[in-house]
Parts: structure tokens; C-alpha cells; sequence
């Protein structure tokens, strides 16, 4: 699509939103059958279901303004998407996995709450209000779910620095047994009476 206007640039970013939420909706499920926190399986639960109804605002938004929605591949939620699972192939079941995969969906919301913050500024410049309170209720949405990874985060991040402590002292303890010098062996009794031996001789 060629931009030649600040309508025209709307479209564009509000089409870039809808790829990028039709993109999580497929992700979401794939990442948390992999997550162990129950915590964070149930703020990943929710935000799929938020993401639904943000999905349908969407298409709220393209019906007022008489536009397809389609057309549009987020490069950015795919290259987001990649990250977060390229995590949870490489990284060990646990903590740390869990720790990892929040970072990578706060990158997530980060992008939507930027992107969300422009089309919504936009549509109050060209005096879309119905937009705009659209708009402006998703971009709410994905604050609050920032802040509730942020707080699941406090959470697993304890259990996972706990989780490496003690590997840290399971690989000393190994280390230690390597270490350890092998005691003397004991001088084996000489049996017999050396002297009636050298008599009988």
C-alpha cells in the first residue's frame, strides 16, 4: 500500500495491529503447553481471551471505516513470536524457561502498547471517537497485562535464581568428590610369628 496521507498511515498501522493479534492467537496456546508456572499459564489465559475480544474491536473499527482488514503481515510480532519460541526450544523446562518466556511477551505487549498509543492518538486528531474508544480500550488491556506479567514475573524469577543455587551446589559437591584425594591404603598385617619363622629355619 502506497502512504500518501495520514489516513492512509491509520490503515496501514491499524492492518499491522490485526496481522500482529491474529498472530498471537495462534502463538499463545503453543507457548503455554510448555510453561510450568501455573501463574503464568493463567495470565497467558486470560490475555488469549482478552486478545479475542481485541480482535473483534478491530474488526468493529475496519467495519467504520469501510476497509478491509487483511492484507498485512506484522513483521515485528513475527519476529517477537520466533524469539519467544526459539526460548522454549532451547531452554530446559522450569523456572527459567518461565522467566525467559515472560521477558519475551513483555517485548510483546511493549510493541502492541506502542502501536495501540499511535492509531489511538490518530484517530482522535481525525475526530474518530468511536475509534478512539476502541482503540483506547485494548491499549488499557495490554497495560494492565504488562503489569500482571511484571507481577507473575516477582514470582518466578525467586524460583528460578533458586533453581540455579542449587545447581551451583550440586555441581560444587561433584567437583569436590573429583577433587578429593583418595586415602592411603592400610599397611596389610604380616601373619604369622616372624620369629618362630626364622627359628624353624
Amino acid at each position: 500500500m502506497s502512504i500518501q496521507t495520514a489516513e492512509d498511515l491509520f490503515i496501514e498501522e491499524l492492518r499491522d495491529i490485526y496481522s500482529a493479534e491474529k498472530q498471537a492467537l495462534r502463538a499463545y496456546p503453543r507457548l503455554a503447553k510448555r510453561v510450568e508456572s501455573d501463574e503464568l499459564k493463567q495470565a497467558m489465559q486470560t490475555h488469549l481471551e482478552q486478545t479475542k475480544e481485541q480482535v473483534n474491536r478491530l474488526d468493529r473499527v475496519f467495519e467504520i471505516l469501510e476497509k478491509r482488514s487483511s492484507g498485512k503481515t506484522c513483521e515485528g510480532m513475527r519476529g517477537l513470536l520466533e524469539e519467544a519460541g526459539q526460548h522454549v526450544e532451547e531452554i530446559e523446562q522450569g523456572p527459567v524457561m518461565d522467566a525467559a518466556l515472560i521477558g519475551a511477551l513483555q517485548r510483546v505487549e511493549h510493541y502492541e502498547i506502542a502501536a495501540y498509543g499511535t492509531v489511538a492518538t490518530l484517530a482522535e486528531a481525525m475526530g474518530q471517537d468511536e475509534i478512539k474508544e476502541l482503540l483506547g480500550e485494548t491499549l488499557e488491556e495490554e497495560k494492565e497485562t504488562d503489569e500482571l506479567l511484571t507481577g507473575v514475573a516477582q514470582n518466578v524469577n525467586t524460583q528460578a535464581l533458586e533453581e540455579g543455587d542449587a545447581s551451583e551446589d550440586e555441581d560444587s559437591e561433584e567437583e569436590s568428590m573429583k577433587e578429593a584425594p583418595s586415602k592411603p591404603k592400610k599397611p596389610r598385617k604380616q601373619v604369622g610369628n616372624t620369629r618362630r619363622g626364622r627359628r624353624a629355619a
